[in-house]
């Protein structure tokens, strides 16, 4: 029993030589653990943005309205090699972003009917006024 608790202990403190097989097996498991565990136990949320600048701001509405309107930032959309992106490819890309971050349409079915940009003084294009109504199925 005694050799039982020194080998936890010794596992506990780390104090295993470089290279031999304990040593490798607690790497392997700290590797399996890190690379295998699922994001959402811990609630991880990747962030895009600084936190001095939103990234999506939700525009307040009626509460009983299955209307949602959003600003998100335009740098937060990836852009095409050219720099310019279709409407098609705009609305997918806006779609796919809202459904990933803003938890009132995560497991919801929603269409976007509206975008708008907002541009700058130069005429670049800050961000996007986005109206986003949920899809009630029958």
């Amino acid at each position: 029993m005694r050799e039982f608790w020194r080998a936890i202990g010794r596992t506990v403190f780390w104090s295993y030589e470089r290279g031999s097989w304990p040593y490798d097996v607690m790497v392997a498991a700290i590797l399996l653990f890190v690379l295998a565990t699922p994001r959402h136990w811990f609630h991880d949320q990747s962030l895009m943005a600084s936190p001095n600048s939103p990234a999506i701001a939700q525009i307040p509405q009626d509460s009983n309205t299955s209307v949602y309107t959003y600003q998100i930032s335009a740098a937060l959309l990836s852009r095409s090699r050219n720099n310019s992106t279709s409407s098609a490819q705009l609305e997918k890309q806006i779609h796919d972003f809202l459904s990933r971050t803003a938890p009132e349409l995560r497991s919801r079915t929603f269409q976007v009917e509206l975008i708008h940009p907002v541009t700058a003084s130069s005429g670049a294009i800050q961000s996007y006024d986005v109206k986003v109504r949920t899809v009630t199925m029958p």
